[in-house]
């Protein structure tokens, strides 16, 4: 009878030399030699502020995400902060009386959002707190520029991006995202703060978003979805970049760079691990944000709410992912739970 494996019937020409396994065989050999390594130092966390008085008002399609009132975030960022965390990203959901065609609102320093900034900052100055900067959380018709003549125009927005930035550094703003991606927008946003006298704020440019179908629960968190009727366009597709293309994503990066970007941002993050590893093998200096997006979290949220996978190692691994791929940050809905596991809290 012949035995199947009998290590005797190895001799020495068939017996391998090289035993990858052998640095897998414990947990601490493993740690002790991997790679690539996610810390809560590498999360940023995104937060929704809205003017209702109800502390936190559940996002029907983003379990465990909210929109907070001002005095919940404050709380919630008190905490994000004190798990490690060391900044947040927020986005106002604006109520529809506030928002017109101009997105006006966006420029009222007694807004919701300079508001919500200042409160952060003064609770918790040591946290960085990013801004959108966009015309649509303000705008009636749903775009990130303005609308004229059923087109977005491109020059006439970068006048009103330049005074949202500029109002946003004066709440307190630590690093401005403009994340509309108009032509030339870093460069006048850079202009402005640096007239104004905040050349210490940061620009984390959008310099790599994707006119992409994962954006859903976010716009439905914000309420920020292009409008439909006539005379506004239904989408984003001639300012958001074509899913199907890499190289101009390089293009989008270097243009941004030379107009003063302190880092660049991938969005989304889990369909483009590619377009990061492109960026980061022709961009070695350059910090490289990654956005793991609404569609993102809500696909792995919805799996372990369905028992189809289990939640922490597939978070923790979707995560590890940006990282191996190139990316030095990570904004993510998944911060909180993920800086807990790090920590061994849950």
């Amino acid at each position: 009878m012949t035995i199947l494996h009998d290590p005797t019937a190895l001799n020495a020409s068939s017996t391998p030399t090289h035993r990858p396994r052998r640095l897998r065989r414990t947990a601490a050999l493993r740690r002790m030699v991997e790679e690539h390594r996610l810390s809560v130092d590498d999360l940023i966390a995104p937060l929704f502020v809205t003017a209702s008085e109800d502390e936190r008002t559940p996002i029907t399609s983003m379990p465990g995400q909210y929109r907070w009132s001002v005095d919940g975030l404050v709380r919630e960022a008190t905490e994000l902060h004190t798990l490690g965390i060391p900044a947040i990203a927020l986005f106002p959901a604006i109520p529809d009386a506030l928002k017109d065609a101009s997105a006006s609102e966006g420029l009222n320093p007694d807004g919701l959002y300079p508001r919500a900034i200042r409160a952060v900052k003064a609770a918790c100055p040591g946290l960085m707190v990013i801004t959108d900067v966009a015309l649509d959380p303000f705008s009636s018709d749903g775009h990130d520029g303005l609308v004229r003549d059923g087109i977005v125009d491109n020059d006439a927005t970068l006048a009103a991006m330049t005074q949202l930035a500029v109002v946003q550094a004066e709440a307190g703003a630590d690093v401005i995202a403009p994340s509309d991606m108009m032509d030339g927008r870093v460069r006048a946003i850079r202009t402005a703060l640096d007239g104004q006298g905040f050349s210490s704020v940061s620009i984390l440019s959008y310099a790599v978003k994707y006119a992409s179908s994962f954006y859903g629960p976010f716009r439905e968190a914000l309420d920020s979805a292009p409008r439909q009727r006539a005379g506004i366009p239904t989408d984003k597709k001639t300012y958001q970049m074509n899913p199907a293309n890499v190289r101009e994503a390089l293009r989008e990066c270097e243009l941004d760079v030379d107009e003063g970007a302190d880092l660049l941002m991938v969005k989304p993050g889990l369909p483009y691990l590619d377009v990061i590893r492109y960026l980061r093998d022709r961009l070695p200096t350059h910090p490289l944000v990654a956005y793991n997006v609404s569609g993102e979290y809500a696909m792995l949220k919805a799996a372990a709410q369905n028992g189809w996978l289990d939640e922490k190692p597939a978070v923790l691994e979707a995560l590890l992912g940006f990282k191996r791929a190139g990316a030095d940050l990570i904004l993510t809905y998944h911060a909180r739970a993920a800086a807990e596991w790090l920590a061994g809290r849950a």
